[in-house]
């Protein structure tokens, strides 16, 4: 009994194996260049939404819809022929303007398709390449003088499917408008010079909207729309008085605070005048 008492313990030692080594092998890896990937695909998919009008974006959707291959206008059915679309000729209550001629549907916007003869069609190229001469003259005018390049500033034009749209805008200290009226400031008569020249190298028509921001508390009794539409009225005069027919006036419209071009709507941006030099001749 003594002589077991005095042996030695017996230890018995278990190694513990890790496998994969220290950095847990790859997987993460492969997760992580999964979110790379998706993130990037999102970011792309925002890119193209801010990037594409709304036509281009049916046109998107359409070039990957399994029934195009069997039938041109997107249905609403799995068969062979792809059920009705609330975007056909017969049928257009998403605008009510229906699908001729005249006023072809965003199925053949997206495509390209106008209902359009060759000869209307090179006229139709013709009148966007005049408005697109219009734009690089207006734009063309800020480096003639100094002046001029700081009243320059307060413009930006774009084309869209109805036509050159030249956006007045004010900035934060410098107004079109005198405050909380529809009196012009000299910045405004300027401008009003400025693009009455450019537009008299056209004859097509032109519309006027008017844009405020909103008020930075609600009141008993708003006035915006007054407003808007009073500062459009301004702007027709300002264009006649420079020189434009008033025959080739369209349209004067006020849209209050209802279109802002900044999340923020009380932005001094959103305060501005849109002038739309039409498609087509008045």
């Amino acid at each position: 009994m003594g002589a077991q008492a005095n042996a030695a313990p017996v230890i018995i030692r278990r190694k513990k194996v890790i496998k994969g080594g220290g950095h847990h092998g790859g997987a993460w890896k492969v997760a992580y260049a999964d979110f790379v990937t998706a993130m990037m695909a999102f970011f792309m998919l925002m890119w193209l939404l801010n990037a594409t009008t709304e036509q281009q974006r049916k046109g998107i959707a359409d070039y990957f819809s399994p029934t195009i291959p069997i039938n041109r206008v997107s249905g609403g059915g799995n068969g062979a022929f792809g059920g009705d679309s609330v975007f056909s000729e017969e049928t257009l209550p998403k605008n009510g303007i229906g699908g001729t001629m005249a006023r072809s549907t965003p199925e053949e916007n997206s495509r390209g398709e106008t209902g359009a003869d060759v000869g209307e069609e090179s006229t139709a190229t013709e009148a966007l390449e005049a408005l697109k001469d219009v734009e690089a003259m207006l734009m063309g005018r800020g480096a003639e003088s100094m002046v001029m390049e700081n009243a320059m500033r307060h413009i930006v034009t774009r084309i869209t499917d109805e036509g050159l749209v030249i956006e007045l805008f004010e900035l934060e200290g410098v107004s079109l408008f005198e405050e909380e009226t529809d009196k012009p400031t000299q910045l405004l008569r300027d401008l009003s010079a400025i693009i009455s020249a450019s537009a008299k190298a056209v004859t097509n028509g032109i519309a006027i909207e008017g844009h405020v921001a909103a008020n930075p508390v609600v009141l008993a009794k708003s006035l915006i729309w007054e407003q808007s539409a009073d500062r459009a009225a301004i702007m027709r005069k300002l264009l006649e008085n420079a020189g434009v027919e008033s025959h080739r006036i369209q349209r004067v419209t006020g849209h209050a605070d209802r279109e802002p071009v900044l999340r923020n709507t009380m932005a001094k941006r959103n305060s501005r005048i849109e002038i739309v030099l039409l498609r087509g001749e008045t």
